[in-house]
């Protein structure tokens, strides 16, 4: 089976199942397992060029609706009749489903139902954990500074907050992106600042970007220095590598409620 993906959580849902070997090209952003680094692109999610998916006679393309303006892949798929598998996930639950979908579609259900049972039985620990937190912490989520983006309540980083003692205090907006000002995140008041700016490096982000803006001071998290920059991609797209950022994120907020951050992988057992 010829299989290629067109963004980034598709084919980090691919390798769970382990059907890397089958996949012929990724998208210029999918980097794990690092393996796919090796493997053929076919351009930015955004601007995918279907001359070369269609040149590579694919079995299927696994395109992807998590990011606006993914719709004219989708457009493009039909126009074609190339054969395909479009993933639309905004939750949790949402990434569960998506890997059963795509288990029936590899031949994988038996897998890919494994993976989901030990997926949720994670989810509902840390959800017991959280449960005792008296005073979730306040998270400010930023996915990019200008204009200012943030997850929304209807985004898997709304739930993910939960489940780390927190709570995404642009959870009450229902969109899963929300478009802000910074004069609304300071009447907020976060008691921390995640950045996790999408595309972007570690290396090339510093609390400096937060603590510079104009009446940085008035918010709890510059106060106290509680401005983490985090790994977009264990935050930021919608895969079961969003356990091992939550491995992360929990003892973060509360260390003495939750075991020490690692990099191990709770689905992979390493």
């Amino acid at each position: 089976m010829k299989i290629v993906s067109l963004c980034p959580s598709n084919t980090e849902l691919i390798a769970y199942l382990g059907r890397l070997d089958d996949v012929a090209a990724v998208d210029d952003s999918s980097d794990w397992p690092p393996e796919v680094k090796q493997l053929p692109n076919v351009g930015p999610d955004l601007h995918i060029d279907m001359d070369r998916v269609e040149a590579l006679k694919p079995d299927l393309v696994v395109a992807s609706l998590s990011v606006p303006g993914m719709e004219r892949n989708v457009e493009e798929l039909k126009r074609r009749g190339l054969p395909h598998l479009v993933l639309a996930p905004n939750s949790l639950e949402d990434i569960a489903n998506d890997l059963l979908q795509l288990g029936e579609a590899l031949g994988e259900t038996k897998k890919a139902a494994d993976l989901v049972r030990r997926y949720r039985a994670f989810l509902s620990e840390y959800r017991e954990r959280a449960a005792t937190v008296a005073e979730p912490a306040r998270l400010y989520w930023e996915w990019w500074p200008r204009p200012i983006f943030t997850p929304g309540g209807a985004n898997w980083l709304s739930e993910l907050s939960e489940l780390a003692g927190g709570r995404n205090i642009f959870s009450d907006i229902p969109q899963a992106s929300v478009q802000t000002e910074w004069e609304d995140v300071l009447a907020r008041n976060p008691s921390h600042i995640l950045l996790v700016w999408v595309g972007v490096q570690i290396k090339k982000m510093s609390p400096k970007a937060v603590t510079a803006r104009p009446n940085a001071q008035q918010a709890e998290a510059v106060r106290t220095g509680n401005i983490h920059i985090l790994e977009e991609s264990l935050y930021c797209r919608p895969s079961p590598r969003l356990l091992v950022g939550l491995k992360k994120l929990a003892p973060l907020l509360h260390p003495a409620l939750f075991p020490p951050a690692d990099d191990s992988d709770p689905l992979l057992g390493r």
